[in-house]
């Protein structure tokens, strides 16, 4: 009976794969493979032996050792036995000098490498889309919002850039934090190595080498958890930067602005009561994804503060925290990139927001000019306001105002005027910022 949403509505099968009991099964035995394949190669243990396990330990099967841990009620040993009893008498050496954490650990740093690899690639294919909107759009002037009020104009490809460099920056973190967080250890009971002799530290960097991991440098029975604290940190960062586009898309949808609107199939249902309705429902759940993905960081530190050199508190949180957090971000972000895919700019909508206002809006490029020619910033400003704000109050065009106002007319003439209330002379250098975010990205997914 399913019961958790991962189950059957949320999730891409990739990522389910990752964190399914088949491969996490598999992630541990290939660590024990490692572990003795080290071993053989240091002689601590026989190379032949080394070399059985190597070819037979595969063998063993996750219902196995289910059996197993229902009569000694300790999964790491359930699937040492497991793995044993296919290796025959070579089967003695398996976990040889290690702790349950030693290959658990390790296993879940195998988990970690393989979820980052899947979200890379859709890190780079929303980056992809996020510049291609950007280049579109450059030219799209559209009016700015601060406060939920109109402001100066921007364009949309302005807006597409500055979402798509905050993707470039996850995807820096992503390879920034891959050495730190895709990591195994070999240290033994309380951190000492004293299992393995002299031989230890060269053990335990073999090991590691033959998974592909970062070997820690020192620790005790576990993986010390800011490494894993880090980790969540960088999937709720993600989540909130796809929760902000998300916001966006559904305030610019609203009725009364109606800029832009998601996808919305031939069949599709919007409510179940008003026939009208076209929902962002995608957006919507990105939105409430990442708010549990948020959730997952609180636990996530608090896992690195144990007793001495370790307790069981930790892995209960765990083994919820990284499939959830991690299937839940997999999946709004390829939700996110369909949404981007297939969003629709109303251009129309969007002239008519642009000039809504009459020109009240463009109020700070007559500022500036008034400055220019002469006027001190400060006195500009007085006057402009006052005039903003009369013609909020009485309805005219600010540009009649302006040019019946003889403070301005003394330094810009009326015919000026018009010209300097036009939006689009009034995007700065947005278009110049697009083309260097485009120019600086588009290697990343290339």
């Amino acid at each position: 009976m399913a019961i958790h949403p991962i189950e059957f509505r949320y999730g891409t099968p990739e990522m389910k794969q990752v964190f399914g009991e088949e491969h996490r099964f598999h992630c541990i035995i290939e660590a024990e493979i490692a572990l003795a394949k080290a071993e053989g190669s240091l002689g601590m243990i026989p190379d032949e032996d080394a070399a059985v396990i190597a070819e037979k330990a595969q063998g063993a099967s996750l219902q196995r050792s289910k059996e197993i841990e229902e009569e000694i009620h300790h999964d790491m040993m359930a699937v040492v036995r497991a793995v044993s009893e296919v290796c025959g008498p070579a089967g003695r050496w398996i976990h040889y000098g290690a702790t349950s954490n030693d290959i658990l650990d390790t296993a879940t740093g195998l988990q970690i490498r393989d979820a980052l690899d899947i979200i890379e690639i859709k890190l780079k294919n929303i980056l992809s889309v996020l510049l291609k909107r950007a280049e579109e759009t450059k030219h799209l002037v559209c009016i700015g919002r601060t406060h939920g009020q109109h402001g100066v104009p921007t364009t949309y490809g302005l807006r597409f850039a500055i979402w798509a460099s905050e993707i470039g920056r996850h995807i820096e973190r992503l390879s920034q934090i891959r050495p730190r967080v895709c990591v195994g250890q070999l240290t033994g009971a309380v951190g000492t190595q004293a299992a393995l002799g002299e031989k230890g530290i060269e053990i335990q960097e073999q090991m590691m080498k033959f998974l592909n991991l970062s070997s820690v440098d020192v620790s005790n029975q576990i993986i010390q958890r800011d490494r894993y604290a880090e980790y969540f940190c960088f999937l709720a960062n993600l989540a909130t930067t796809l929760d902000k586009i998300g916001v966006e898309i559904r305030s610019l949808q609203r009725t009364e602005i109606g800029e832009v609107e998601e996808a919305f199939g031939s069949k599709q249902v919007g409510s179940s009561t008003m026939p009208h309705k076209r929902n962002p429902i995608k957006s919507e759940q990105v939105c409430g994804l990442a708010r549990i993905i948020r959730s997952s960081v609180e636990p996530a530190f608090q896992n690195n503060t144990l007793w001495d050199e370790r307790d069981l508190t930790n892995s209960s949180p765990e083994r919820i925290l990284f499939p959830e957090a991690t299937i839940l971000t997999d999946h709004i972000l390829k939700t996110m990139v369909s949404v981007l895919e297939d969003l629709n700019l109303r251009e129309d909508r969007i002239k008519q927001n642009l000039s809504m206002l009459h020109g009240i809006n463009m109020a700070e490029s007559i500022m500036i000019e008034l400055t220019k020619k002469g006027m001190g910033r400060q006195e500009a400003h007085e006057v402009i306001r006052e005039k903003s704000m009369e013609a909020l109050t009485t309805g005219q065009p600010l540009s009649v105002l302006l040019s019946q106002t003889p403070e301005v007319t003394r330094f810009i003439q009326a015919r000026d005027i018009e010209k300097l209330l036009s939006p689009e002379s009034y995007i700065g250098t947005s278009v110049r910022q697009v083309e260097r975010v485009i120019k600086k990205l588009e290697s990343l997914y290339l």
